[in-house]
């Protein structure tokens, strides 16, 4: 956990740039920043930009306002046409649309996801890459007593899984080479320039846009490459389509949308593609990263999870003796335990710390506070699982066992205090794909090994939508003794 530097304070409203000095000090930490805010301000706070900019923003945590904007009142506090034009790349995907287009969307990918034979596919694609790619690089790497860059291998891992699903195609990057990254380079690109153009004038990021300089060049290039790669692996797929005479159907993702004529058109194909791997690849492996963070200095969190796994790895074990032990979908389903630390690390490390929404219409929070439309609020998801009114007095302390009943059932946390997998009419339609992955990952992965977090590394956040580790997370892997 970083630790937040004594000169942070709450913001000085200057004359004239008002509080904007001191979004721009703290750009390098806003989730901290706002947690610190939020914290000294009973949830909820008010900023603004210099005159003339349209800068207003307002800041909460609060359960009671979340509620209010997720399910209540939702119609009125949509993403707007702002945030469609910060991500434009993703421009009609639905990460960016609201109202009858989106629900239509989100109909569509909700049947598309819950299809019985796709979810048997994605989790055998887990399975598969966890057992002949992920756990055999961890195994050299323990051999040649290297340390590795966890993040990095999430970031591989994920990236394979979500081409194959999408496409049918794995491009290899967790094969022993460890392949140039570029692709996922201008993944990370886009949420990273993303959230520099939330916290800056829109006519300060789109004159850059203009001139292509500074962020917007490098956004820039990433778009080509972005755009060069989605191209690529549908020519990929449709020529083993036609090779094949296989169309698919069930296998991957794509095709229920490529059939589809309301989806006929390249640019919508290449912003759901890329919209896509944001909510799949970019959000799981900033979750996996922090899990094995934590894991790496809980010892006690890890005993406890080998016990729950020890009757499933004991009725493998008798079959194969000297291979690793990899758990199926089905077999950590039911895994209580588990789950709770995967929530609990979703509280404390949410992979979209941020959630942002526009006021269509002037209204009341909950909080008293007026809104006015054009609006922007900002949901700190990062802030509401740090508040200790919210949480109790550990509420910054990682502790699985919060998440668990007198019973041993896992406890009921209402969306809008744990807003992860979102709230209301647009709760995540892939939560439990999701979960599958991680939990495949995170079990096999520490049955097999002793994670070490090497020392003097300083874990700090990477200034983007995503909540990254910036200079990645090092540890070094031994093959347990068992």
């Amino acid at each position: 956990m970083w630790i937040l530097p004594i000169s942070m304070a709450l913001p000085i409203n200057w004359p004239i740039l008002h509080m904007f000095p001191s979004f721009v000090a703290n750009l390098h930490n806003m989730p901290a920043y706002f947690t610190l805010v939020l914290t000294g301000s009973s949830h909820d706070f008010r900023a603004h930009g210099p005159p003339g900019t349209g800068m207003r923003f307002f800041v909460t945590c609060n359960p009671a306002n979340i509620q209010h904007i997720f399910t209540t009142n939702y119609p009125n506090f949509p993403k707007g046409a702002e945030f469609a034009a910060i991500f434009d790349i993703m421009g009609g995907s639905l990460f960016t649309i609201d109202g009858e287009p989106a629900h239509r969307m989100r109909a569509k990918v909700k049947g598309v996801l819950n299809g019985p034979r796709l979810l048997d596919n994605l989790a055998s694609y887990c399975v598969d890459k966890v057992k002949n790619s992920l756990l055999p690089l961890f195994a050299h790497m323990v051999s040649i007593e290297t340390p590795l860059d966890m993040q990095e291998m999430m970031l591989r891992f994920m990236f394979d899984l979500c081409a194959t699903s999408l496409f049918g195609v794995d491009p290899g990057l967790l094969s022993s080479d460890l392949p140039p990254m570029d692709v996922a380079v201008a993944l990370d690109t886009v949420m990273e320039v993303g959230f520099f153009r939330h916290v800056m004038p829109t006519s300060c990021w789109k004159l850059m846009r203009r001139l292509n300089i500074g962020p917007e060049r490098k956004l820039s290039t990433s778009h080509t490459v972005l755009r060069r790669f989605v191209v690529e692996m549908m020519d990929r797929w449709k020529t083993n389509t036609c090779h094949t005479g296989n169309d698919h159907s069930g296998v991957d993702i794509m095709p229920p949308f490529l059939n589809d004529p309301d989806y006929a058109d390249d640019e919508l194909v290449l912003a759901m593609i890329i919209s896509y791997f944001l909510a799949a690849r970019d959000t799981i492996t900033a979750t996996l990263t922090w899990v094995f963070y934590n894991l790496s200095q809980k010892p006690n969190v890890v005993s406890t999870i080998r016990n729950e796994l020890s009757p499933i790895a004991s009725s493998k074990a008798a079959s194969s003796a000297s291979a690793m032990v990899i758990f199926e979908p089905e077999e950590t389903k039911s895994l209580v335990y588990l789950r709770a630390v995967l929530y609990e690390t979703l509280r404390l490390y949410p992979p979209g710390p941020i959630e942002c929404k526009t006021v269509a219409t002037d209204d009341i929070m909950p909080s008293g506070h007026k809104v006015r439309s054009g609006d922007t609020i900002f949901i700190s998801v990062h802030s509401m699982g740090r508040m200790e009114d919210l949480w109790g007095n550990d509420c910054l302390n990682y502790n699985p066992e919060r998440w668990l009943s007198d019973n041993g059932n896992l406890r009921y946390v209402p969306s809008h205090k744990f807003l992860v997998f979102n709230s209301g009419p647009k709760i995540c339609p892939g939560k439990e794909i999701a979960v599958m992955q991680m939990k495949t990952v995170i079990a096999s992965t520490m049955w097999n090994f002793d994670v070490e977090l090497m020392k003097g590394q300083s874990i700090q956040p990477k200034p983007s939508c995503i909540l990254k580790i910036k200079n990645g997370l090092i540890l070094k892997l031994k093959k347990r003794q068992m």
